[in-house]
């Protein structure tokens, strides 16, 4: 069995971040947006205003976590026996006391708006908060907590028209096994005959395929802007960029854990990382991950597979590719590699393409539709995005840049990226 690592070290942007895709939070309420490394964190020690609320993540009937107007998370744990339980969120520990019955509490700082992945610590041992739904992210399934958010009503779940987020198999010959995706389907995809533009749309590192749809939102994304003639119909495909090759039985489209290397994302990773075969860059920039398994397997078993079992735009120009952290790393790799396959490139927390890397600029800017380049005003990407995406524009690039409000390497950026990317995909 052939296995590729990837370390984190391919991952400057997320230096010294527990939870892989999501940074530190913790800022108190009102605090400056900022840039850069964040200082450590302050404990708030101050009594919270009780106007606490579950959680929109929690398991049905659940009270705890909950969450107030400022932002910050309570949760309760019933462990009479334990000796010390703590909140992990954001990279930060939060002390729960015990009461005379055995039962823990604990408050978080004030946290960024949308979602959060977090852990309790009882006597050592990390459990999921067993008051929350499950989500696989950080390499683990764990729980969450959602902070509701200014502009939640962009991800809703409203009276509308709804599409479909298909579970589908396919064998993959790079893989050498059946691997899972999941597909988005717009309304009305059942009633007619109408073939449709597909955006390709991955994960970050230490998440799989369940992200996008989970997390994200994806579908109720799409759903709202169709149903409000903001967006035109495409299909998206999610799938896992973590492949083993050799054979081994990837399960639900997941490689085996004990592979990966510590902090490493689900099961063994990719090949392009240091210490793997591929390239870590390639001439592609810092941000790029080139010739891994799962570029192949997209450009060989993916691609095809989709369009041979939906109805689909089967061409370069009806073809994009985007991703968050990690995946926008692979996009920056897979787009420049496959200028043939993909006109649609996003890159949401995952770098930018800059104009040495474009070895023929009149063929990039007649292939390309749209580079798309966004960051969290929290994340020290943010400014240089912005001013690569400018470079390109003077070059006659169709390049778009966007900055999130107030938030930082986390779910909320990314929904927010998906849903201004999706105005501008597939409009010619």
């Amino acid at each position: 069995m052939k296995f590729a690592i990837m370390t984190l070290a391919l991952l400057p942007i997320l230096a010294g971040v527990p939870a892989v895709a999501q940074a530190p939070q913790g800022a108190p309420q009102g605090a400056p947006a900022g840039r850069g490394a964040q200082p450590p964190v302050e404990i708030d020690k101050t009594a919270p205003t009780e106007d606490f609320k579950p959680s929109s993540l929690n398991q049905p009937g659940k009270q705890y976590p909950e969450v107030n107007s400022q932002r910050r998370v309570r949760t309760q744990l019933r462990a009479p026996n334990a000796q010390t339980v703590l909140i992990n969120m954001g990279g930060v520990a939060y002390p729960m006391t015990k009461d005379e019955s055995g039962v823990w509490t604990g408050v978080t700082n004030a946290q960024d708006e949308g979602f959060h992945y977090y852990q309790l610590n009882v006597d050592g041992v990390s459990i999921p908060d067993p008051g929350t739904q499950i989500f696989y992210g950080s390499s683990r399934w764990g729980g969450a907590v959602e902070v509701p958010a200014h502009d939640q009503d962009f991800y809703a779940l409203k009276n509308v028209p709804h599409g479909q987020l298909r579970e589908v198999h396919y064998f993959s010959k790079v893989a050498k096994a059946t691997l899972q995706s999941y597909v988005y389907t717009p309304p009305d995809y059942e009633k007619g005959t109408k073939r449709y533009p597909v955006l390709y749309l991955q994960h970050g590192a230490g998440e799989d395929e369940h992200g996008w749809g989970g997390q994200g939102f994806a579908g109720l994304i799409m759903d709202n802007l169709i149903a409000e003639g903001k967006a035109k119909p495409f299909l998206i495909v999610i799938s896992n960029s973590y492949l083993v090759t050799g054979g081994a039985a990837a399960g639900r489209g997941r490689g085996p854990g004990p592979a990966a290397a510590p902090g490493a994302g689900r099961g063994p990773a990719l090949a392009g990382a240091p210490g793997g075969p591929g390239r870590a860059g390639g001439g592609r920039g810092p941000m790029a991950m080139t010739d891994t398994p799962f570029e192949h397997a997209l450009i060989e078993d993916i691609i095809p597979f989709i369009d041979a079992n939906f109805r689909t735009l089967a061409d370069q120009r009806h073809r994009g590719l985007a991703g968050l952290s990690m995946g926008g790393m692979l996009t920056h790799g897979i787009t420049l590699a496959h200028l043939d396959k993909f006109s649609h490139i996003g890159m949401f927390s995952g770098g930018t393409i800059a104009a040495s890397e474009i070895k023929d600029m009149a063929d990039f800017k007649k292939k390309v539709t749209l580079l798309f380049v966004s960051y969290g005003s929290r994340e020290p990407g943010s400014s240089a995005g912005q001013a690569s995406i400018e470079a390109l524009k003077k070059e006659g690039v169709n390049g778009v840049s966007y900055e999130s409000p107030m938030t930082a390497h986390e779910w909320q950026s990314w929904r927010r990226s998906l849903h201004e990317f999706a105005q501008l995909a597939f409009q010619k």
